[in-house]
């Protein structure tokens, strides 16, 4: 049986404003195995934001533990979690954050640039991508130049351009009107999904979630 590509054990984050302290995350427990998509489904204010800041070891303060592709990452020095993070992990926003000057092909090459990887391949791999996303038209245009859907789509193939073991979306079709949103999350899926990734998708949309393998919901502070 395989490993599971993150493995999180009583995962607590609380914040404090003044003399309240306000427990976000009371202790908790998921794993997610190879190539499978969980939704982690959720109201506005649940929490979910802050457990993907966990998982994809964007910031400290959090107690328990989170062990990524088998390595634990909560004792890990920053070093040690950029080098986890940048090999195994992959992320999409709710806004595409791309470079605004830099065009579609640009903007999925950089990461891979970033990793090591040849400028010849990651073109290559950039094109790939951004083709099966239904953009090969598109590979010059700079993200003004693009629609919402567009620059969301170049957003995931960034996301998939360093073939990671597990890709983080924070409600990625969340600023896109319906229509789109399905064509998105359509496209989305099936391309994590031909790459053999595994995806934890936070959402509050049940229509949305319901598409994925399994569905893991935010409630209080802890998984039900």
């Amino acid at each position: 049986m395989s490993n599971p590509v993150v493995s999180l054990r009583g995962l607590k984050r609380s914040f404090h404003q003044g003399d309240v302290t306000i427990e976000v995350l009371r202790g908790v427990d998921l794993d997610i195995m190879p190539g499978e998509i969980v939704a982690l489904l959720g109201p506005s204010g649940s929490g979910k934001s802050t457990l993907l800041q966990a998982v994809g070891l964007l910031e400290g303060g959090f107690t328990g533990s989170i062990a990524i592709a088998g390595e634990e990452a909560s004792k890990m020095v920053s070093d040690e979690r950029t080098r986890l993070r940048r090999e195994n992990l992959g992320f999409v926003y709710q806004f595409h954050h791309l470079l605004p000057d830099f065009n579609a092909r640009e903007n999925v090459v950089m990461p891979q640039m970033v990793a090591g990887v040849s400028r010849q391949q990651a073109d290559v791999r950039a094109d790939e991508l951004l083709t099966s996303l239904g953009l090969g038209h598109r590979l010059d245009h700079r993200p003004s130049q693009l629609s919402g859907g567009e620059q969301q789509r170049v957003a995931v193939a960034r996301a998939l351009a360093n073939r990671p073991n597990l890709v983080l979306a924070d409600e990625p079709t969340g600023n896109l009107d319906e229509h789109t949103s399905d064509r998105v999350l359509a496209q989305f899926l099936d391309l994590v999904r031909g790459e053999g990734s595994a995806a934890l998708v936070a959402t509050h949309n049940e229509r949305l979630a319901a598409k994925m393998d399994r569905v893991v919901r935010l409630h209080d502070g802890r998984l039900d």
